[in-house]
């Protein structure tokens, strides 16, 4: 393969997008969203929203959302969105009736019942068979009480579900992690600036605790990042193919989790330079030299383990990535199956509870094979990474980055050409 000399446009950040359209359904007055991700995890929000009474026009790449009085009496289909299935049924505690929930076979084995105990100890009734998990109806408490403990170790959507609808409390809200660990910290912070930008004061007395005051929502107009996490793949991409990739609108100053890549990238052989608002990086690629192993606590960016990992399987020394459990719990179980695709091509990595350890890649290279993406999108531009180093890759499925990212075949097939 020839080196890489290719500019890659990113889409918008999901997690933002994600965040700003609830919390435009709640705002006091309407909110324009420019920028923001065109995707199915995004579709799937949009319509929840209008589901509970909200409008919003999303004709254009400008979005309008007209809050109003939230409405119950309707049926959420989450599909496989984590921001969905965990961001929306705190929203019907200020709806007028109760509201179903239900999504794809994949997320009614995804974490709730941490969130759903808060919502019921919130003073919601919670109908859900005891199962802790989809599907599940949320019906709104007559009194809502000023404070709530949620066990968020298996994901941090948890509290940032809690913290968005929290302004719009009578009494505002007092959240407390219980769990013994805190998983992808860089989200709850996120929302917390996300809150503190629309003029909500948000307090954090200790790293377990936010305090959430009441008042309104004043988003007003919001531009989205690009996607940092969903950069990831095309920025690894030089590290195996050599050359250079370069991502425009690369934040100086970011809360998402992606902004980790440099650092690491530049760990494992590359060179990341940034020039105004363009990211670079640099690498000489299998043919020209090696790719480092490393040994990372991805625990405050788990999301991007799925491309770190991919580079570790090809890597000229072990690896290991620890601090991502709560990947288990995410739209496949992503340890088993990072493993498990790595073993298939040849290589050998072990899936602990915590973490993956990679002995690098073997002798003579991994083989060709038929990868599988488990439903997946991460999934599935890790196994595009691995498929640059080893022969006859087919990746089933691929469209599955229509998740957060519909257009990646052909953004990739760009890359390539460039």
């Amino acid at each position: 393969m020839h080196s890489l000399d290719a500019t890659v446009e990113v889409p918008g950040s999901k997690s933002l997008t994600n965040r700003f359209l609830p919390l435009a359904a709640l705002a006091d007055a309407p909110v324009t969203i420019r920028g923001g991700l065109r995707s199915r995890d995004s579709d799937l929000m949009i319509e929840a929203l209008r589901e509970l009474g909200v409008t919003v026009d999303d004709d254009g790449p400008e979005w309008t959302v007209t809050p109003g009085p939230l409405r119950g009496g309707g049926h959420v289909f989450t599909g496989l969105a984590g921001t969905v299935m965990r961001f929306v049924p705190p929203l019907v505690l200020l709806a007028d009736g109760p509201v179903t929930f239900d999504g794809d076979a994949e997320a009614r084995v995804r974490p709730m019942g941490p969130l759903l105990d808060a919502l019921r100890a919130l003073g919601a009734a919670v109908a859900d068979d005891g199962t802790g998990t989809l599907p599940f109806t949320v019906t709104p408490p007559a009194e809502i009480p000023a404070d709530v403990d949620v066990d968020a170790s298996a994901s941090s959507q948890f509290v940032t579900a809690l913290l968005m609808v929290a302004p719009r409390l009578p009494q505002g809200l007092t959240i407390r992690h219980t769990g013994a660990t805190l998983p992808s910290l860089p989200h709850i912070d996120m929302t917390c600036q996300t809150l503190r930008e629309a003029g909500v004061r948000v307090d954090q007395p200790n790293e377990r605790t936010w305090t959430v005051h009441p008042g309104p929502i004043a988003l007003g107009n919001v531009r989205v990042e690009p996607d940092l996490s969903n950069a990831g793949p095309f920025i690894a991409a030089p590290l195996v193919a050599g050359g250079t990739v370069r991502i425009p609108g690369w934040p100086a100053s970011t809360t998402q989790p992606g902004a980790l890549f440099p650092e690491i990238l530049e760990s494992m052989g590359a060179t990341c330079s940034l020039d105004g608002d363009v990211l670079s990086v640099t690498a000489p690629g299998l043919a020209n030299g090696e790719i480092a192993g490393i040994d990372a606590d991805l625990s405050p960016a788990g999301e991007i383990t799925p491309t770190i990992a991919a580079l570790c399987a090809l890597a000229a020394s072990p690896s290991v990535i620890s601090g991502i459990g709560h990947l288990r719990g995410h739209e496949t179980d992503r340890l088993k199956a990072i493993s498990t695709e790595v073993d298939r091509l040849g290589g050998r990595c072990l899936a602990g509870d915590d973490s993956l350890k990679f002995d690098g890649m073997p002798l003579g290279g991994l083989t060709g094979a038929t990868m599988e993406t488990y439903h997946d999108h991460r999934m599935a531009t890790f196994a595009a990474v691995i498929g640059l180093a080893a022969d006859s890759v087919d990746v089933l499925h691929v469209g599955t980055t229509a998740k957060t990212m519909p257009d990646f075949p052909q953004m990739w097939k760009d890359m390539l050409s460039a």
